[in-house]
């Protein structure tokens, strides 16, 4: 599974307040929690965000609350995948669990720049930067983790297990 898109770049510790403010948490709506992603953070983002592109980050992305509502929003908003150093580790659960594809690829995050396009390889492991040509190496998703994702999260793939 292979995700193309251009880069917003974010610094480390953003926490489920940064990604989601909890003003707007009077709704699971994913299409109105998008509407406020990330705004705390970069309050222009909402309106520049296109579907597919991908958010890139330092370390703990998504530390704070364990509601699901952040990964949501990110996904609502329409980013196709998550690169960071690490990951906050509910939030890296619920990602999961909704099919937010995420990697961790430190090398990645410190030579990938605001406005560069990426190529992530979800099933080798790769971030391409495309303004380079450098590739880094990620950690993979195990099989069945991959299989979560490509069928958009935990409770699509145990239904049809099941």
């Amino acid at each position: 599974m292979n995700l193309k898109g251009k880069v917003y770049k974010f610094g480390a510790d953003i926490d489920t307040d940064a990604i989601i403010p909890a003003r707007y948490l009077n709704t699971a709506d994913p299409q109105e929690l998008a509407k406020h992603c990330m705004e705390d953070a970069d309050p222009n983002f909402p309106s520049k965000v296109k579907a597919g592109d991908i958010i890139v980050a330092d370390k703990n992305f998504g530390c704070g609350s364990s509601r699901e509502h952040a990964p949501i929003a990110i996904k609502a908003a329409g980013i196709s995948c998550v690169v960071a150093k690490s990951f906050a580790r509910i939030f890296y659960r619920n990602s999961i669990n909704i099919g937010l594809p995420i990697l961790e690829c430190p090398r990645g995050v410190d030579a990938i720049n605001e406005g560069d396009e990426i190529e992530v390889d979800l099933v080798k492991g790769l971030v391409k930067n495309l303004r380079t040509g450098e590739e880094y190496e990620a950690t993979p998703f195990p099989e069945f983790m991959q299989g979560i994702m490509v069928k958009g999260g935990l409770i699509n793939y145990v239904k049809e297990k099941i």
